[in-house]
């Protein structure tokens, strides 16, 4: 999204499979950016192996390693999608008498764009900035270990961009067309685990 990093009420590490969001998470912590953090998401449906007491638990244990108190870090361990994480993220933060108007959404680097259409979707009140781990697609790749995944993931998250204003999840973002033929060649080759049936 391209978002100037700034302070926020809370920030939100979305679970994933990819543990270098809570390192981010933390990241923005350590730096003075939020003073609480919200690590959302149960078992990872992708790898389920990665993380078998949740997304959650595994991104605050991470988090807190690399020097977070635990004290300023809130679990919701249930969300099994994007729009849950947010809305139950903010359930959470609603008990506990935390009002938050700013969010600092932390995500996997291709995933910030369908966070922020989710996000403006489901808690459209709050002023939403994007943030991940700054680096190119090849460091990416190489941090995940798997190719074929990421690349999967990134067609999922372009597909879910497109069709999820329609279905009323997110707010509908433009789609340039080289982006849209690069999707249908993606498609085309074969990258479809993580499309929507």
């Amino acid at each position: 999204m391209g978002h100037e990093r700034r302070p926020c009420d809370v920030a939100i590490g979305l679970g994933c499979h990819d543990l270098g969001v809570a390192a981010e998470t933390a990241a923005l912590y350590l730096d003075g950016l939020v003073r609480r953090i919200v690590f959302t998401g149960g078992p990872n449906p992708s790898r389920p192996e990665l993380f078998p007491r949740g997304e959650a638990v595994h991104f605050t244990e991470h988090a807190i390693a690399l020097g977070v108190p635990e004290h300023a870090i809130h679990q919701e361990p249930r969300a099994r999608n994007t729009g849950q994480n947010i809305q139950f993220s903010r359930d959470v933060l609603e008990a506990a008498g935390i009002e938050a108007r700013s969010v600092l959404l932390v995500t996997m680097p291709y995933m910030e764009r369908r966070a922020f259409a989710t996000c403006r979707k489901v808690w459209p009140e709050a002023e939403v900035v994007c943030a991940s781990t700054p680096m190119s697609l090849n460091d990416y790749v190489k941090s995940i270990g798997d190719d074929k995944l990421v690349i999967d993931s990134l067609v999922g998250d372009l597909q879910r961009v497109i069709e999820y204003p329609r279905r009323g999840f997110a707010v509908a973002q433009e789609v340039p067309e080289t982006v849209h033929d690069a999707y249908q060649r993606l498609l085309a080759d074969g990258f479809d685990s993580k499309t929507l049936n």
